[in-house]
C-alpha cells in the first residue's frame, strides 16, 4: 500500500510515493536520488542521516517519510550553489 505525499524539498515543491514504513532517508534516496543523508547506525546517534524539517534537525533514519507531508525539507545538497552547482565548503569537507 502506497501513499502520495507533497512537500518542499530544497526549495522545490515535490511529491513522492511512499510506503507507511519508509523512513525519510529511504525516501530521499529512492525517490530523489539524494545520497547526502545516509543511514549508518540506525539509531539516530551518529548524525549521518541528519535532515532539516521545518528548520529543525531530525534523524532521517528514525523519522517516517509520511511526517514530511506539507513540510519544508532541506538536505545537505541544498548547500550547493543553485546556479553553478558548486559545492559549499561544508560539502567539500
Amino acid at each position: 500500500m502506497t501513499r502520495t505525499i507533497s512537500f518542499t524539498l530544497n526549495g522545490e515543491q515535490v511529491s513522492a510515493e511512499i510506503k507507511p514504513h519508509h523512513n525519510l532517508v529511504e525516501m530521499l534516496q529512492r525517490e530523489f536520488n539524494l545520497m547526502g543523508a545516509r543511514e549508518s547506525c540506525g539509531q539516530g546517534m551518529c548524525g549521518c542521516c541528519t535532515v532539516l524539517v521545518n528548520g529543525a534537525a531530525v534523524s532521517g533514519c528514525l523519522y517516517l517519510a509520511a511526517f514530511v507531508e506539507g513540510a519544508d525539507v532541506q538536505t545537505v545538497e541544498s548547500l550547493a550553489d543553485a546556479r553553478t552547482q558548486a559545492l559549499s565548503p561544508v560539502q567539500e569537507a
